[in-house]
């Protein structure tokens, strides 16, 4: 997808939600940066740091106990049986195989579309837990993010609530979004990131997530994590 295929409405509902006044104190809301007494981080904080993260080398092409419980701070939780399956069997050797040629390390801006394209091995992999095996896609994309925290977004009902369903995916219109205008969305959410006094170890694409979700949450869209 190219910057002239952008959807103007989703680009602008975008930049929307992450040049907010209020984007910067909801992410130190949301990452417990100078909390009050009393007051608590989101249980989502934890998602991309638990037991050192989905994407660090030695883990990175496999899906472990650590990632299915990370996968519960943003409230979901995989079936019982599609769990086992991934720690002790098929399913967990098919997905291994798939993000084994999954860029990791690598931010959604700096890589071409096609990575995450349909028919990429991201997409298999997405399509081989929720197709084959019956996984909510909600489920599906946040696993894969947990994997793949600075190349895959986390897309759920609530994003999908306040940034519609664009087309011909997710994954590659905010790939597109994020290229446009020599990368000024990225830009953007880097100097948020700053701003906020978010620690550089949290991708920009969970800020954005972050942002429209507590944003959209801020509208009065009483949506679950």
């Amino acid at each position: 997808m190219s910057s002239a295929e952008l959807s103007q409405p989703f680009v602008e509902r975008l930049q929307s939600f992450i040049t907010s006044p209020q984007a910067a104190a909801d992410l130190r809301r949301y990452f417990g940066i100078g909390l009050p007494p009393g007051a608590v981080a989101f249980t989502g904080s934890r998602f991309e740091h638990l037991d050192g993260g989905g994407d660090r080398p030695e883990v990175a092409d496999r899906i472990t106990a650590e990632d299915l419980v990370a996968v519960q701070t943003l409230s979901v939780t995989a079936p019982a049986p599609v769990a086992l399956d991934i720690l002790e069997g098929r399913l967990g050797a098919q997905l291994s195989v798939l993000l084994s040629v999954i860029p990791a390390g690598v931010d959604l801006v700096d890589v071409d579309a096609a990575v995450v394209a349909d028919g990429s091995p991201a997409d298999q992999a997405w399509s081989l837990l929720c197709d084959q095996y019956g996984v909510d896609w909600v489920i599906a994309g946040k696993l894969l993010a947990r994997k793949r925290p600075r190349l895959l977004p986390v897309y759920d009902k609530v994003a999908r609530c306040a940034l519609g369903r664009p087309r011909p995916s997710f994954w590659l219109a905010l790939h597109a979004a994020l290229s446009a205008d020599d990368r000024a969305l990225h830009r953007q959410l880097l100097a948020l990131r700053q701003a906020a006094g978010v620690p550089e170890t949290v991708s920009a694409l969970r800020v954005c997530d972050v942002a429209v979700w507590m944003g959209h949450r801020a509208e009065g869209h009483a949506c679950p994590r």
